[in-house]
């Protein structure tokens, strides 16, 4: 090649791997001004020509539209321009992709109909406006008629942030945690807990958020946890001692005397407020928002209720 050779249509397309019809699309379009044409009318270009070609191959490669190509062909834009305005539009299209495979893969697990297909779309594509929406109403119902108080201000104030990019496992965590808080029983649960959780504020009986009674709690779940790995059962002595302590600390936290009505109060207690659901809304809460995974205090929790009953 040089710089005083001329390329027919056909060259520049063995040249580039373009087709003749695309480059000669290029051509009338006025991305690709012929150098000159023969007697014939043929058009022919130079190297100057081909290297133009070359370069509007690339811009298209990445996805650039052909106004745009122009706009940079007549230095409207810069290249840095360009790269810089594309990138972000990429970025876009990346978030919308990864978005929809993910509500593909958690259709695809859960099997879901026609139907249940355009819930998981619409709620994997909400805003966080959106979602915070659905929390907000979730938390009126809960609420309505009580008393604030620190520790459920708290709890209200954690959000459902799914990230723009989220991964399959968070979908499937969104949409089952949105199934969780609108689902009658589980709000009405949480209501009963809200309540007697207020109530007991009121009359000074305790609050079970408290940071006392927290505190005696996870003493006592340490406990068990090191019991269950000994082997020990909720009727055994070890167990009926983890009991006792337990008890004695959270009764002396609460200025209460550790009798036996204190022992059924503690067993309601547990019973109204240890729901499993309550837990997997944390859960779930937890994985949308790309918290670290801690162990489900549950099979203790568990192993001291039965422990309690059993030493009554």
């Amino acid at each position: 090649m040089n710089g005083d050779e001329l390329y027919g249509i056909g060259e520049l397309a063995r040249l580039t791997g373009l087709s003749v019809r695309t480059i000669r699309f290029y051509s009338d379009s006025g991305l690709l001004p012929p150098t000159e044409r023969t007697h014939a009318g043929y058009r022919m270009y130079d190297i100057h020509a081909l290297t133009r070609l070359k370069f509007v191959r690339t811009l298209r490669e990445l996805g650039v539209d052909l106004p745009t190509v122009n706009r940079v062909l007549s230095r409207e834009v810069s290249i840095p321009e360009l790269a810089a305005e594309h990138a972000e539009a990429l970025d876009v299209q990346i978030r919308t992709l990864r978005l929809r495979r993910s509500v593909l893969r958690a259709v695809a697990k859960r099997g879901s109909s026609p139907r249940e297909l355009e819930m998981v779309h619409e709620l994997a594509r909400m805003t966080e406006e959106e979602r915070q929406a659905i929390l907000d109403d979730f938390w009126r119902e809960v609420d309505e008629g009580l008393p604030a108080t620190e520790n459920a201000a708290w709890m209200r104030r954690v959000r459902a942030e799914l990230p723009d990019d989220p991964t399959p496992a968070q979908v499937e965590a969104w949409i089952e945690f949105v199934e969780l808080v609108r689902d009658p029983g589980f709000r009405a649960k949480i209501r009963t807990m809200a309540v007697e959780n207020a109530r007991m504020v009121a009359d000074g009986t305790a609050n079970p958020l408290s940071d006392a009674y927290h505190v005696a709690m996870e003493q006592a779940l340490t406990k068990v946890t090191e019991a269950m790995a000994a082997g020990f059962t909720p009727d055994s002595d070890t167990g009926r001692r983890i009991v006792l302590e337990m008890n004695a600390s959270v009764a002396a936290a609460l200025g209460r005397p550790a009798d036996p009505d204190f022992d059924a109060w503690l067993v309601r207690l547990n019973d109204t407020f240890g729901d499993d659901r309550a837990e997997r809304y944390w859960n779930l809460l937890g994985t949308i928002n790309g918290w670290a995974e801690y162990p489900s205090p549950k099979p203790a929790r568990d192993w001291l209720t039965e422990a309690t009953r059993a030493a009554r």
